[in-house]
């Protein structure tokens, strides 16, 4: 990390991985927050939801530009490597340089958003950089609901420009962001026993390349909740196959990357089970042979007794068939074309004693078609049987068209890199959403560096454009408008 560039970033980011920061544990990473603020003479709040607001005045000349906001969020998604030991509560993250990526030690990287708050305590230590008042805020629990940003008050923040440093892919600028709707599918039951002469087999996948699903719903990567879907429901369709166990998935906002299940079939069926397996599993290689090529399979029986009652293995496993899945539909705007407008993920598979419970994400830049999206997810699961519960969801951001942060953000990259940056709106939730709603009067953009497979053990961190964010960022902040009068 010492060698890295910006060191100064790079020294943040290595003392952010030391504090364990769990999404809806982040009691440790605020009280760091806190000290380093006092540490350095600097008015700091804490919010009743847990949101962090550092304030810094402007570097000498320089009082007269307006308030900008920098912000980014202080949870990470937990996840790690199924063989890896490892603890998000108490562990530090163990990072190596591979190349020109950083990566972590068989679990998630956290630079998503760690190099945001990285960015931001660099500025706020830094005694050499010219800019106007600045307040940094740091939101909590992104990741798995928003909290922070739902509990942000108007009145917390009092910048004209908001900067947030979310976002995944340097050169590109990004105005606008998908609305979202969490949709969760409960299928109660009392077990029962398993028929009689009926065999337990335990099939499982692992390998696949998961990701983001919203910033990677478009690249057609295998779902590992879908592919158990469709070989279940194959072989129901042939005999009386009851399910005992399904646990698949952990993050509501992750495409699924593994998965276990537990069924029982005639005993006599069982030799025919494992051919069609095998058969099924080449299939699968195939078809997804461009984006995952390290799939790896099991079939073997299991030890166990109980199964689902009849009706509710049937209906799962119809329901996890017909779900809508990937993309929907693509945005109808010429200029936004080759943007997912429209998009549903089934995240997780959790089984439980009397209980099955089934988490997907709907997203949409088009607030009617993400509604419209979440009840056929919702009607899919209703016609199941089960209990649906959907959350209150984000909002979309919309592009500001007369943004004058927006022009500041161009002119300046062409001015340092001399190209033209790539202005977009992003198929994935941005806090900027819900501070439209509570600042409409907030000039917003989102930038950062290149980030990989975030919110899973491959989450990579492309170290070479985090300096060209550092100096972006920095040209921007001496060329903000002055304050309105």
């Amino acid at each position: 990390m010492a060698e890295l560039k910006p060191a100064r970033v790079f020294e943040q980011f290595a003392k952010i991985n030391q504090i364990p920061r769990p999404s809806k544990h982040e009691e440790q990473i605020i009280s760091y927050l806190q000290q380093f603020a006092k540490e350095r003479n600097l008015s700091c709040e804490v919010d009743k939801t847990g949101n962090v607001i550092i304030r810094k005045p402007a570097s000498k000349g320089l009082e007269n530009l307006a308030v900008t906001v920098l912000q980014s969020h202080m949870d990470m998604v937990c996840d790690k490597l199924v063989d890896v030991e490892f603890d998000f509560h108490k562990d530090p993250i163990q990072t190596y340089v591979e190349g020109e990526w950083l990566h972590a030690k068989g679990t998630t990287l956290g630079a998503d958003d760690g190099i945001g708050c990285a960015i931001e305590l660099a500025i706020l230590d830094s005694n050499d950089i010219e800019h106007g008042p600045l307040e940094c805020l740091f939101t909590r629990d992104e990741e798995t609901g928003l909290t922070g940003a739902f509990g942000l008050e108007a009145g917390f923040m009092s910048g004209e420009y908001l900067i947030n440093l979310d976002s995944e892919d340097e050169g590109q600028i990004f105005v606008s962001c998908a609305g979202g709707i969490n949709t969760t599918a409960s299928f109660n039951f009392e077990r029962e026993m398993a028929p009689e002469g009926h065999f337990f087999l335990e099939a499982s996948v692992k390998g696949l390349i998961g990701g983001h699903s919203g910033d990677d719903i478009e690249k057609k990567r295998a779902n590992a909740i879908k592919i158990l879907a469709r070989f279940l429901y194959m072989q129901q369709e042939k005999m009386d196959l009851r399910l005992a166990q399904w646990n698949s998935g952990k993050m509501h906002n992750a495409i699924t990357r593994d998965g276990k299940i537990v069924f029982a079939v005639p005993s006599d069926k069982k030799d025919d089970v494992k051919v069609d397996w095998n058969v099924f599993t080449k299939e699968v290689e195939d078809e997804y042979h461009v984006t995952d090529t390290n799939m790896v399979w099991s079939l073997k029986s299991a030890d166990a007794q109980t199964v689902m009652p009849k009706s509710v293995s049937k209906n799962l496993i119809l329901a996890l068939q017909a779900l809508d899945n990937g993309v929907f539909a693509m945005c109808q705007d010429k200029a936004l074309e080759w943007m997912v407008e429209t998009s549903s993920n089934v995240a997780s598979v959790q089984s439980e004693q009397s209980k099955v419970v089934v988490v997907s994400s709907q997203r949409s830049n088009v607030m009617s078609n993400l509604r419209n999206m979440a009840n056929t997810v919702k009607a899919t699961f209703q016609l199941a049987g089960a209990e649906v519960v959907q959350n209150d969801g984000y909002p979309a951001w919309k592009m500001n068209p007369n943004s004058k942060l927006v022009k500041i953000t161009v002119d300046a990259y062409k001015k340092l890199f001399g190209k033209e940056p790539i202005v977009k709106g992003i198929h994935a939730g941005l806090e900027c959403g819900l501070f439209s709603e509570k600042y409409p009067n907030l000039d917003m953009v989102s930038f950062g560096p290149t980030l990989r497979f975030v919110h899973t053990p491959d989450e990579r961190l492309h170290i070479p454009t985090v300096q060209m964010v550092w100096d972006h960022l920095l040209e921007i902040l001496k060329n903000i408008p002055q304050a309105k009068a």
